[in-house]
């Protein structure tokens, strides 16, 4: 997906089609969420799918802080489009 680095995906339909999709297909296989620096989009990206896996959009940035690395989710928007971003 088109993510430019520090910011927010181009088109965010197309970015929850996608992290859906990486997080179906997680419960069969192998699945790979990364970017260069593996902390900003990556964190958000990861951020996103916990919370599609039933962690509190609240407490979604916290958790991938606490399970993958304190320097995910990098920046305010960033922390915002994770505390935006619904299941549904």
């Amino acid at each position: 997906m088109r993510w430019p680095d520090f910011l927010l995906p181009r088109d965010r339909d197309d970015a929850r089609d996608a992290l859906r999709e990486a997080w179906r297909r997680s419960e069969g296989e192998r699945v790979e969420i990364a970017c260069d620096g593996g902390h900003g989009r990556t964190g958000t990206a990861l951020a996103c799918i916990a919370i599609l896996d039933g962690v509190p959009a609240g407490k979604a940035v916290e958790f991938v802080r606490q399970h993958y690395s304190p320097r995910a989710v990098e920046t305010p928007w960033q922390r915002r489009y994770v505390a935006h971003f619904t299941a549904d």
